[in-house]
């Protein structure tokens, strides 16, 4: 079995005569957290958007496991061990928290209750509001939600996309920490996240996108020391 769980090899993806994402190679390894870090538009939601099937790149290979899933739909890759946490939450205001939490189990035939149990054990808020309407929740609460409901799905590897965005400090610590903890309960992480700081100190590696190009790699610690990533990415209004 590969290390690798994902491996995207020679990605183009275009909107119209736009190439958003040009030739990017890149591995993520089993059972690891990989960030991209980039400047908005860079690329990097179309590339997470690829891999599940919600945009068609022109040409290019997606390997899940060793299986090109390059023309499969969103439904086929969910049930491949692929999910998506959305940027902007995208929860379903009107129905429960509770609702929301099993539209992440609707492609399963088997029980979920366990991983419905370990949602709660994860997210306590959600199993005290398992009855609220989602549209009430806080920020951050939502975001939660939208973690819980894509776990729901048991998958192999979890995107998510700018999970950080418009929380306050302490949720983003709160919610970084909720990452690590997937991590080590054995599902793959791969990260998109404008708050540079916490990501790549939460990373095991990290890559940089600019304009649709892979312009630097490496493990999460050497990127963050880098005088370059520091002067582009690590401002000191950056949270964490």
């Amino acid at each position: 079995m590969s290390d690798n769980i994902l491996e995207i090899k020679t990605l183009n993806v275009r909107f119209g005569g736009i190439l958003a994402v040009n030739d990017i190679s890149l591995d993520v390894r089993r059972g690891k957290i990989v960030t991209l870090i980039g400047a908005n538009g860079a690329g990097k939601s179309t590339i997470l958007r690829s891999v599940s099937g919600i945009v068609k790149p022109v040409h290019g290979e997606i390997l899940f496991e060793g299986e090109n899933i390059m023309g499969l739909t969103p439904e086929q890759i969910v049930k491949k061990g692929i999910t998506l946490v959305p940027e902007g939450r995208r929860v379903f205001p009107n129905l429960t928290v509770l609702e929301n939490l099993k539209m992440g189990a609707y492609l399963r035939k088997d029980n979920y209750d366990n991983d419905l149990s370990y949602v709660y054990r994860l997210f306590p808020r959600l199993e005290e509001r398992s009855w609220q309407s989602a549209g009430t929740l806080s920020g951050g609460e939502q975001q939660m939600l939208a973690v819980g409901r894509a776990l729901m799905s048991s998958p192999k590897l979890i995107m998510m996309d700018e999970p950080s965005l418009g929380l306050a400090p302490l949720v983003v610590r709160d919610i970084f920490s909720i990452i690590r903890t997937i991590n080590e309960n054995g599902i793959t992480v791969l990260l998109i996240e404008q708050n540079a700081n916490m990501a790549l100190k939460t990373c095991d590696y990290g890559y940089v996108i600019e304009t649709g190009n892979i312009t630097m790699q490496g493990e999460g610690d050497k990127l963050l020391n880098d005088e370059r990533v520091k002067e582009a990415y690590l401002g000191k209004s950056r949270n964490g």
